[in-house]
């Protein structure tokens, strides 16, 4: 009996064991059920398992890059609990897993959850990579210092990300005024949306060798992703999106990526399985 075929393995890929162990996997996915700071539409935290039930269907052969990118190894690990001490202790023990991960040489796709699960993975690798820059593709700048009283929600993670390394935004299309002051002071130049199509070798020149690539899927058009937390007009397509990707991987180092902010009951399943193509993508890029 193939027990594949009847009890197909919950994790990404569903992947049998030979191309999943954790100590020959060059890759670590890392799911994070948590959406406490999100404050219109909640569900964020049912994302990373959406994600990867939605792997099971993914056709592993890669047309574009003529391999198999799951054969360099694609280990699934548990659900990282969430600390009930709040968002701050949350995002502390985001950056001790990740430590761990990175000490032992892996490359972490971390899946959300909302967005200020970020922070804790940005601090471990830019422990680990002394001149990394962050990727940002986003609807929303979240630059907030502070917001409803908590310095770690997630309109504030890319304030707080900035706190460690440089950042490159884009895709936004949806900012506060406290944010555009922030940004003018700083000498920060995002490429908006309103920019579209976005030219890549301005991008990858802003960005330094070593890159961290964080997605809020809401920087995707809510007429292919409209399963997120807070939804905007305007957004950009997947083959912008792709051609952005190859490019920072074609020139620069991805040295680990997140996917946050997939809200599964706000809409189809087909946003759950793009969501898993662009961490396969992001897998194969980077491999």
């Amino acid at each position: 009996m193939n027990r594949d075929f009847f009890y197909p393995r919950r994790n990404f890929a569903a992947l049998p064991p030979k191309y999943a162990d954790f100590e020959t996997s060059k890759v670590v996915i890392l799911p994070i059920p948590y959406d406490s700071t999100t404050d219109w539409r909640s569900g964020s935290r049912d994302g990373p398992m959406a994600i990867i039930d939605a792997s099971q269907y993914l056709e592993l052969y890669d047309h574009e890059l003529d391999r198999e990118s799951y054969l360099v190894g694609i280990h699934t690990l548990p659900e990282l609990q969430p600390s009930k001490r709040g968002p701050e202790e949350t995002v502390s023990r985001v950056y001790k897993v990740a430590s761990e991960l990175l000490q032992k040489e892996k490359f972490v796709v971390m899946l959300g959850g909302e967005h200020s699960l970020t922070v804790g993975m940005v601090r471990a690798f830019r422990e680990r990579f002394d001149g990394l820059s962050v990727l940002q593709l986003d609807a929303h700048a979240d630059l907030r210092d502070e917001y409803e009283d908590s310095k770690y929600s997630h309109a504030c993670v890319m304030r707080r990300v900035l706190e460690c390394c440089p950042i490159v935004q884009v895709g936004i299309r949806a900012l506060s005024q406290e944010e555009h002051r922030f940004l003018t002071q700083n000498h920060l130049r995002p490429f908006f949306a309103q920019g579209l199509p976005l030219d890549e070798k301005e991008i990858v020149s802003a960005l330094s060798e070593d890159v961290y690539i964080t997605i809020d899927l809401d920087v995707l058009d809510p007429s292919i992703m409209s399963a997120v937390s807070t939804p905007e007009p305007g957004g950009m397509s997947w083959h912008e999106i792709l051609r952005i990707l190859r490019r920072v991987a074609e020139q620069r180092r991805i040295v680990g990526c997140d996917l946050v902010e997939l809200c599964p009951r706000e809409g189809p399943s087909s946003c759950a399985f793009l969501a898993a193509k662009l961490a396969y993508k992001l897998i194969g890029f980077s491999s």
